[in-house]
């Protein structure tokens, strides 16, 4: 049952929304979204685990652009938001609290992915190495995408706030800025993908410039209480390639978001090294959530520490829609299926029963 001194099952005021505990269900794709539009099977799933303090979505794009991978949703037109809306006020009748997680893929993806006359556009125009899944001719290489062009930078933001404010008249109580494990803000973040010699190349500094722009942009949209973002430095995943500025990249970028005053920075932490972590949130000055691989027991010493104010679990939500309950009562939790993270229909998505 839940300790007197539980930290992970106490409450948390995350800018203008209380928590009802620092458990966050962390953003995952699912590829549920038949024609790219949230769906009643998807309801379902987030509002069975609204027992979490705050609930992330997978990875929903801004853009026709942004949808490199099959079946994941998007927020830009009426019927992606009306989809959403469903998804929040299920949610929201459970008792739960949900922020929408903005995607764009950028060079991750295919074309036989997107919808017609979309394209895949990156920071410049070097293709992605590895392969992707398409409904249609199965596993293909990366399409090489285009490189924005500097005069292109504003539309691509205005993509984003178009996305949050359409998450926020869907509904829902904020929004996370995807800027991890190689996707579009990333692609800008590293020097392998970002070959620009523009403002948004070169030197570190300049390379941080779009997620600094992005991010002010959507704070001042839809207000920086609203706001969230995912970093993931010295991730490989996506074809990443960190360099010697790495450590100093990250302190910078998260000194300049704490300036903005968003409400949390969210770190995946598989390969952050040791002293990153404490050194980014001292930058950030604000509400940290971290995720990788997290117990119950772990998640508990971390936020005890004041390591992090919040913990994120994945995997073990796709297979426990009752994680929250199934930790504070010691209760075994069913095993992920892998098998089923990505695949269309119910099996290994609504299927899984509460303890």
């Amino acid at each position: 049952m839940k300790q007197d001194n539980s930290v992970l099952f106490s409450s948390y005021k995350l800018g203008q929304t209380t928590l009802k505990n620092r458990v966050v269900m962390a953003p995952m794709t699912r590829s549920r979204a038949i024609g790219n539009i949230p769906n009643d099977m998807m309801a379902k799933y987030y509002s069975d685990r609204a027992e979490a303090g705050l609930i992330i979505t997978e990875g929903v794009s801004p853009s026709p652009n942004g949808l490199g991978y099959p079946r994941i949703p998007g927020c830009y037109t009426s019927d992606q938001i009306a989809g959403w809306k469903k998804v929040a006020d299920a949610v929201h009748q459970t008792g739960g609290k949900i922020f929408m997680q903005i995607m764009h893929t950028g060079r991750i993806g295919h074309t036989y992915n997107l919808p017609e006359g979309a394209k895949l556009v990156s920071a410049s125009d070097k293709t992605a190495a590895g392969e992707i899944w398409t409904d249609t001719h199965q596993m293909q290489p990366h399409t090489q995408p285009e490189a924005i062009n500097t005069d292109d930078i504003a539309g691509l933001i205005a993509e984003y706030v178009h996305s949050a404010k359409g998450a926020i008249e869907a509904g829902f109580d904020g929004v996370e800025i995807h800027a991890a494990n190689g996707y579009l803000p990333m692609q800008f973040l590293s020097p392998g993908s970002n070959q620009r010699t523009d403002k948004y190349g070169g030197s570190h500094e300049n390379r941080n410039r779009f997620v600094l722009e992005l991010t002010q942009a959507v704070a001042d949209a839809i207000g920086k209480d609203k706001v969230g973002i995912r970093l993931s430095p010295f991730n490989v995943y996506n074809d990443m390639t960190p360099d010697e500025n790495e450590e100093a990249q990250y302190i910078a970028l998260a000194e300049g978001l704490g300036k903005l005053g968003i409400t949390y920075m969210h770190l995946i932490t598989f390969v952050i090294p040791e002293g990153l972590i404490s050194a980014m949130k001292k930058a950030f000055g604000g509400t940290v959530i971290l995720n990788g691989g997290y117990t119950n027991e772990r998640a508990e010493a971390d936020l005890a520490a004041g390591n992090c104010e919040l913990v994120s679990f994945g995997a073990p939500y796709t297979s426990n829609p009752d994680l929250v309950s199934r930790m504070m009562s010691g209760k075994p939790l069913t095993a992920p299926d892998p098998a089923t993270f990505f695949t269309p229909g119910e099996q290994g998505y609504n299927d899984f029963s509460f303890a």
